[in-house]
């Protein structure tokens, strides 16, 4: 399927890496003038480079999306550079490994900071963007685990269920105009993954217990959630809004 995004202008936030990274390239790659929205300029940069030296168009801007201050410069930026947002990829998260005993309040607040309540204050700063330009997608990325409750992460759990609730009712809020869809990735080869993989006591033991437990026997790819962000912004698929779609492997399935 040729996805056609030519003139159009997409925001990812955590665009500098893994999944994120791997769905400005997939955009650039199909048309789109990508923006990434990022705390790690080192990896920002790498990924405006990689996309330049194909052919494409992309810029970044560094802005911590818990921050209400720094979302708004960071859309008035965007705005002022661009003229316009056309998908805006709520992509950015952080983890942590506890449950509810074990997590300190401030590293609780921490995740839902940046994982749900960044979402939404970017939401917020677009929504009346692509009201005023008559259309628009946003694509939240969710997990697994918003769906299920795996254990000893429950703040990250919490989040992520957090923005499937999101979805929904800015799905419901803001149609016709503006459509809201939700990815849920399962397990898959990211850096921040496999450098998870790599403090455990039996790393190679680790991710074959990672790998197991789905009925695919395997991690995803970052490439193959970026196909499905794409797909989910499409207008292929113009009729689907407050979609929730897994990419997991099998693993909410079972």
């Amino acid at each position: 399927m040729n996805f056609n995004y030519l003139n159009k202008v997409v925001l990812i936030t955590g665009g500098g890496l893994g999944i994120g990274r791997a769905a400005s390239l997939l955009f650039a790659e199909h048309g789109a003038k990508v923006v990434i929205a990022d705390l790690n300029e080192k990896n920002a940069q790498e990924t405006v480079g990689l996309i330049k030296e194909k052919g494409g168009e992309a810029c970044y801007f560094i802005a911590d999306i818990a921050e209400k201050e720094q979302v708004e410069a960071l859309f008035k930026a965007v705005l002022e550079k661009c003229g316009r947002i056309d998908v805006l990829v709520n992509n950015a998260g952080i983890y942590y490994q506890g449950n509810a005993v074990e997590t300190p309040v401030d590293v609780w607040d921490k995740i839902m900071a940046v994982n749900l309540k960044g979402a939404y204050l970017c939401s917020r700063e677009v929504i009346p963007v692509m009201e005023k330009q008559g259309g628009g997608v946003i694509i939240n990325v969710s997990s697994e685990a918003g769906l299920v409750g795996i254990k000893g992460q429950v703040a990250y759990n919490v989040s992520k269920a957090g923005l499937i609730g999101l979805t929904r009712s800015m799905a419901v809020d803001h149609a016709p105009i503006i459509r809201v869809n939700c990815l849920c990735p399962g397990t898959s080869a990211t850096p921040l993954v496999e450098a998870s993989i790599r403090k455990e006591k039996d790393p190679a033991g680790a991710k074959m217990n990672l790998e197991q437990v789905r009925p695919m026997k395997r991690l995803g790819t970052p490439e193959e959630q970026a196909m499905a962000i794409l797909f989910l912004a499409s207008e292929e698929i113009a009729y689907a809004t407050g979609a929730i779609l897994s990419v997991d492997g099998g693993y909410t399935a079972q």
